[in-house]
């Protein structure tokens, strides 16, 4: 990495805590990606911005606020970065994947909280987080319990606008989350000092279309008989996603999937012939929680698909872009946001097809359906995913996890076992 010390002492970071984060990433990353064989050339970029991660983009965001955009540090893939586009505002993903952080956030947070919130808290309160010290507002929302009062401890010396989020999908919640996306617009544009029109609003949402439109270009090469990457570096540029400009993220995904197409044509796959395909669904995997995904292709598995917020519920269904007012823009919005099936909502008979549609789409031998412990929206939510998938003839494993490598051995042994089932 290159010399970013000054821009992180004048961010007011812990450095020598920092200097400790710094030191173990280059080694996980070395053996999780780098001992990769036959990855695609596309996937270079993504590689240097995971070795500059908490400097490139950090010094892009300060050069920026020099010359007067805010950023907004957003947790949940509900905040509408649309809205913030249109003000000429910045989003940002903030750190939340590492046991680094962990400890900080139990600092404040019960143990029985889910790892990513401990591990968000920790990564601002221990200041190691470039991402958490730039963004001048942080925007929440209300999809769990934890998250909720997490926002209080956040909240205290930053800018916090909390979205409330519906809990079920009738009309009347459609219609709140469009209020609640307009009052959002109102908070930006004040604290932004810019008026959102109908056609800064319109670029934002073809902007933001055309860098899902590119996500699913590279899901859809990993529907191939032959997989033109691994389930690993797809994760990759789906972590990247949530922290890069959205116009150069577009163009590098769509490069990389030009790539892919052509060894699709050229019949190159990553794995060997037979290899066990596996859709990971459940929890959010934050950068660098990289453990399942290896533990899984390093066992004889080849991930094909995550149905995650770090997977397909981060670009799948874009924005109806042919509105021309504000209103039926905000409507538009909302009903593609609403249409992300998040285990808070109840109902949630649309996960659950979700789920069969993708296991379907990809070809799969097997689900594993993971839950970071603590999060018991989604264990809760398990009983019913893997009872229609066992209906449906489909094998599945549930797990549940943490940051930590204490359940690696035990992870892979069931792992192994599961995937040896399905020959």
């Amino acid at each position: 990495m290159a010399d970013y010390v000054e821009m992180w002492k004048n961010l007011g970071m812990d450095l020598d805590k920092h200097d400790n984060l710094c030191a173990v990433l280059p080694e996980a990353f070395g053996d999780v990606y780098l001992s990769q064989e036959n990855r695609p050339e596309g996937m270079g970029f993504w590689d240097f911005v995971v070795s500059e991660i908490h400097g490139i983009r950090p010094s892009e965001l300060i050069e920026a606020q020099k010359n007067g955009q805010k950023v907004f540090g957003t947790f949940c893939v509900y905040v509408p970065d649309e809205v913030v586009i249109a003000a000429d505002g910045i989003v940002t993903g903030l750190c939340g994947g590492s046991q680094f952080w962990v400890p900080d956030g139990e600092a404040v947070l019960p143990k029985s909280t889910c790892p990513l919130i401990k591990a968000s808290v920790g990564a601002r309160l221990g200041k190691t987080c470039p991402f958490f010290r730039i963004a001048d507002m942080y925007v929440g929302e209300t999809t769990c319990d934890g998250k909720k009062k997490a926002w209080e401890i956040l909240g205290q010396d930053v800018p916090m606008h909390i979205m409330d989020m519906p809990q079920m999908k009738r009309p009347k919640d459609v219609e709140k989350w469009t209020e609640e996306i307009k009052e959002f617009a109102g908070v930006v544009e004040k604290f932004t000092g810019n008026t959102i029109t109908p056609d800064k609003l319109q670029k934002a949402i073809c902007i933001i279309n055309e860098k899902r439109k590119a996500l699913a270009r590279v899901y859809e090469a990993r529907k191939a008989d032959k997989l033109p990457i691994s389930g690993k570096d797809a994760l990759l540029v789906m972590q990247i996603a949530f922290f890069d400009d959205p116009v150069r993220c577009a163009q590098m995904a769509n490069k990389l999937a030009d790539e892919l197409e052509q060894r699709i044509k050229d019949g190159v796959s990553v794995f060997p012939e037979g290899t066990k395909r596996i859709l990971v669904t459940g929890t959010p995997m934050a950068i660098p929680n990289w453990k399942l995904h290896h533990i899984i292709e390093t066992s004889g598995g080849a991930v094909v698909c995550e149905e995650t917020c770090t997977g397909t519920r981060y670009f799948e269904n874009t924005v109806d872009e042919t509105k021309d007012n504000l209103d039926d823009q905000y409507r538009a919005i909302a009903e593609r946001y609403m249409g992300i099936n998040c285990a808070c909502f109840t109902p949630n008979h649309g996960r659950v097809d979700d789920i069969l549609r993708l296991a379907k789409e990809y070809k799969v031998d097997g689900v594993i359906d993971v839950n970071l412990k603590f999060c018991c929206l989604y264990d809760t939510e398990g009983y019913t995913v893997e009872k229609a998938l066992k209906e449906a003839g489909i094998p599945v494993l549930g797990i549940e996890t943490d940051y930590t490598d204490a359940d690696a051995e035990q992870l892979r042994t069931r792992i192994e076992a599961f995937i040896e089932m399905l020959d």
